[in-house]
């Protein structure tokens, strides 16, 4: 007989769900977080931005980010910074944010990077990022399960393609 231990549920607003693979969702747009990579303290998170819909569809800076605690309500006290904000270097975060037209079938790439490191003060634990890929886009509500102990700082990279 096998067992299987659930250690973590996680819910989404059914309407900010990221789609599953192979289905497209009306925007024409699916955003998706990859699993991360943690070392040393350091955590880095992809965010994945596809078009898979028929037109165009134009990205220029940062995807939008909103915290949220374990009841889906907005995180305060944290500070979202665009690039690496001195979190590490040579991560590609501080690159310029320049303009994308993504067309049909063409990804673009972002990503949060943060230190779990304890000082002293209480710790985040952040289970949900509402993220745009835009002013006026449809959110897209993603669990990476940030825990930033006590930097109080997430940073973020900008829109670029991914590298082949």
């Amino acid at each position: 007989m096998t067992r299987v231990k659930i250690s973590r549920v996680t819910k989404v607003p059914a309407s900010e769900a990221p789609t599953a693979s192979g289905e497209c969702p009306p925007s024409g747009i699916r955003l998706t977080t990859d699993d991360g990579d943690a070392a040393m303290g350091l955590r880095v998170v992809g965010i994945h931005l596809e078009n898979c819909g028929k037109q165009d569809y134009s990205v220029d800076g940062y995807p939008l980010l909103e915290l949220m605690d374990k009841d889906l309500s907005p995180v305060q006290g944290i500070s979202i910074v665009q690039g690496s904000g001195g979190i590490s270097t040579g991560t590609g975060f501080d690159e310029p944010a320049r303009p994308l037209v993504l067309k049909p079938g063409e990804s673009a790439l972002s990503g949060l990077m943060w230190r779990n490191t304890t000082e002293s003060g209480p710790t985040a634990n952040i289970p949900y990022v509402r993220v745009r890929a835009k002013q006026g886009a449809d959110p897209v509500t993603v669990t990476p399960q940030l825990d930033l102990g006590t930097t109080g700082k997430l940073a973020v990279r900008p829109w670029t393609r991914p590298s082949k």
